[in-house]
């Protein structure tokens, strides 16, 4: 049977609650996970999902930034929010489900933007993303016994040269440096992650899921990066059927920078 899981950087689910319901109505994935909701959780609308059907709920939130959620037509139970590097944010989110009989971890991350100085020793907030990075390496595929995993979310790093509309330009640019793609290719290799994204769209092929607000004209500029991933246990490459990159959603009114992207597998 087919089962579609959808990530998305929202940018405030309040703010831009229409434009979720119009993605999950239009396009109806099994599973919706959302980064950067920036809602504490009592504050989250969770009404607005039950009533498109979506009665399954998870949800680590705190005021004003960060966040991340899981909205399902499945239940799920086993919610688990991790906290990294001993810092407080509301970065992490997995719940397990069975789809057709088969369990399934599912990870929703965001991870630290890194700031505009790609410099640990002087900014902060870079070193907090690659400890953050380096602690991801203990997330694995295989951590669960005969339990299929997916990760997915917002990981803030374009790892390959065709992730970026230009490597050369953007070596030095905080989400692709070579300390950050590096870090992020050790930890996909350690946990025995397969980027789906990846398996379904060859490596000369550029492919991009964020587009900065800083463009006069984002489409006629196209400077994207491929900021949002999907990963998967190894048993679930054989099974994709598909996958979609929703960039119409980047020219939608009042759009977030990032657009939605989902994969489709046979479970």
């Amino acid at each position: 049977m087919p089962f579609t899981v959808a990530t998305w950087n929202i940018n405030s689910v309040r703010l831009r609650l229409d434009l979720v319901q119009r993605y999950l109505g239009e396009h109806a994935p099994d599973v919706l996970c959302l980064q950067e909701t920036k809602c504490p959780d009592e504050l989250f609308p969770r009404e607005a999902f039950e009533a498109l059907g979506y009665g399954h709920v998870a949800i680590h939130g705190q005021k004003g930034y960060h966040g991340v959620a899981v909205i399902s037509k499945l239940p799920f139970g086993d919610v688990v929010r991790q906290t990294f590097c001993g810092i407080e944010h509301a970065r992490h989110l997995s719940v397990r489900l069975e789809v057709n009989g088969r369990p399934l971890r599912l990870h929703n991350f965001y991870v630290p933007a890194g700031g505009d100085e790609p410099d640990p020793a002087i900014n902060d907030k870079f070193k907090h993303k690659l400890d953050f990075i380096e602690e991801m390496r203990r997330v694995t595929s295989f951590a669960e016994p005969e339990t299929s995993a997916i990760l997915v979310g917002d990981l803030n790093i374009a790892p390959y040269e065709t992730d970026v509309w230009s490597h050369k330009q953007l070596l030095k640019i905080v989400s692709h440096t070579p300390v950050e793609t590096e870090g992020l290719l050790v930890a996909m290799q350690d946990g025995a992650w397969a980027d789906l994204i990846r398996a379904r769209v060859p490596m000369e092929e550029k492919v991009y899921t964020w587009w900065s607000y800083r463009a006069k004209d984002w489409l006629a500029a196209d400077k994207g990066r491929r900021l949002d991933h999907i990963w998967g246990s190894g048993d679930l490459v054989p099974r994709l059927l598909g996958h979609s990159i929703l960039k119409d959603a980047r020219g939608w009114d009042r759009p977030s920078d990032h657009v939605p992207l989902s994969v489709t597998l046979d479970l």
